[in-house]
C-alpha cells in the first residue's frame, strides 16, 4: 500500500471516529405524529417536542404524515434508521393496525417488533359526543335509537381501525348495535365532521373534547373509562350502564428497532423530565388530560396487556373495506 492509500485509510478512520465519537444529540430531531394537526397525538405530541427540545439542546421538529388510520406514520418510523433522529408520538393505534392487516389477509406494513417503545405520556378514555341540539339525552336513548334503526346512525372516526373506529366498535359489540361508520384521516378531521353536522356522533379524548364542551357545542354521553373522569363526574362510564366497553387513547413516544441502549436511554431520561416540567404539565391540564407515564418493563407490560384486549375486538369486527 503506498503512502497516499495510507494517509487516506488513516483520514477516513479518524473522519469515523469523530462522527461515532459525536454525543447524542448532535443535530435536530424529528418527531412523526401519524396524524393530522388538532387530533390529540398532534396536541400532545408539539408541547412534549417544544419541552424536549430544551431538554436535549436539540430543536426537535414535528412532522405530522397522516393516512390509514396512523399506519403511514408509523410505517416510516419503522423504516427509518434506528439511530434516534427520527422518533414518534403514537397512539393506540399502532398496536391495531398490524391485526387488521392479519385480519384482512394483507401483507403488513410493519409490526410492533419494529418499533423501540420509549415511553407512556398519557392514558385517557374516549367520551361519545353528540351535537348540543342531538335529540338523544342519555347513552341508553341512543342505543334503543340504533336497534330500531340499524346501520343509519352515522359517527366519525380518525381512519379505518383506528382508535377511535375501534371504541366505536367495542361499543356497538357490547351493546348488540350496528351504526354507520364514516372514516376521516385523523382525529381533527373526526371532530370537525360532527361540528360540520357531516355526521350523528363521535368519539374523542377528554382533551379534544373539552373546549367543544365547555361552548356548548356538543354533549357527553358517556365514558368509555374504567371509571368516571374527575372533570366530567356526571357523564356515567358505559360499563357503568350494561356495556362492557372500556377503551383508552394513549399517546406514548417510539423510535425505530434497533436503537442503540445509550440512545434510548438519553430519550427516557428526556421524557421522564418532560412529563415533570410546568409548561408540559401546564398544556396536559388545559386539555383535562392526565399525564400517565411509564416505561421500561412497566410500559412493556401495559403494550402487551392493551394489545391483547384490542386485538380481541379487532378480530371480532373481521374484515373492513
Amino acid at each position: 500500500m503506498g503512502l497516499a492509500s495510507v494517509v487516506a485509510a488513516i483520514f477516513a478512520a479518524v473522519v469515523s471516529f469523530c462522527a461515532c465519537a459525536q454525543p447524542y444529540p448532535s443535530r435536530p430531531i424529528t418527531m412523526i405524529v401519524p396524524f393530522p394537526p388538532g387530533g390529540i397525538a398532534d396536541i400532545t405530541g408539539r408541547p412534549f417536542a417544544a419541552t424536549m427540545s430544551r431538554i436535549l439542546g436539540q430543536n426537535i421538529v414535528v412532522e405530522n404524515k397522516a393516512g390509514a388510520g396512523g399506519a403511514v406514520g408509523h410505517a416510516q418510523v419503522a423504516r427509518a434508521k434506528p439511530d434516534g433522529y427520527t422518533i414518534m408520538m403514537a397512539l393506540s393505534s399502532i398496536a391495531i393496525i398490524p391485526v387488521s392487516d392479519e385480519v384482512n389477509d394483507r401483507q403488513p406494513t410493519y409490526q410492533m417488533s419494529d418499533f423501540t417503545p420509549i415511553a407512556l405520556v398519557s392514558a385517557d378514555p374516549t367520551v361519545l359526543l353528540v351535537p348540543a341540539d342531538s335529540p338523544w339525552k342519555t347513552l341508553n336513548d341512543l342505543v334503543a335509537d340504533a336497534k330500531a334503526r340499524p346501520g343509519k346512525i352515522s359517527y366519525s372516526s380518525s381512519g379505518i381501525y383506528g382508535t377511535t373506529h375501534t371504541c366505536f366498535e367495542m361499543f356497538a359489540q357490547a351493546a348488540g348495535i350496528k351504526m354507520l361508520h364514516v372514516p376521516y384521516k385523523g382525529g381533527g378531521p373526526s371532530m370537525a365532521a360532527l361540528l360540520g353536522n357531516e355526521v350523528n356522533i363521535t368519539a374523542q379524548s377528554p382533551g379534544v373534547a373539552n373546549p367543544h364542551v365547555k361552548s356548548g357545542k356538543v354533549r357527553v354521553l358517556g365514558s368509555w373509562g374504567g371509571k368516571r373522569l374527575p372533570a366530567l363526574a356526571d357523564i356515567p362510564t358505559m360499563k357503568e350502564l350494561g356495556y362492557e366497553a372500556e377503551f383508552y387513547i394513549w399517546a406514548a413516544l417510539f423510535a425505530p428497532a434497533g436503537l442503540s441502549q445509550e440512545v434510548a436511554a438519553t430519550l427516557r431520561a428526556a421524557a421522564r423530565q418532560v412529563v415533570q416540567e410546568q409548561e408540559f404539565r401546564r398544556a396536559m391540564a388545559g386539555m383535562n388530560t392526565p399525564i400517565d407515564f411509564r416505561e421500561g418493563a412497566e410500559f412493556d407490560a401495559f403494550l402487551e396487556g392493551d394489545g391483547k384486549r384490542l386485538a380481541d375486538v379487532i378480530r371480532k369486527m373481521g374484515k373492513t373495506q
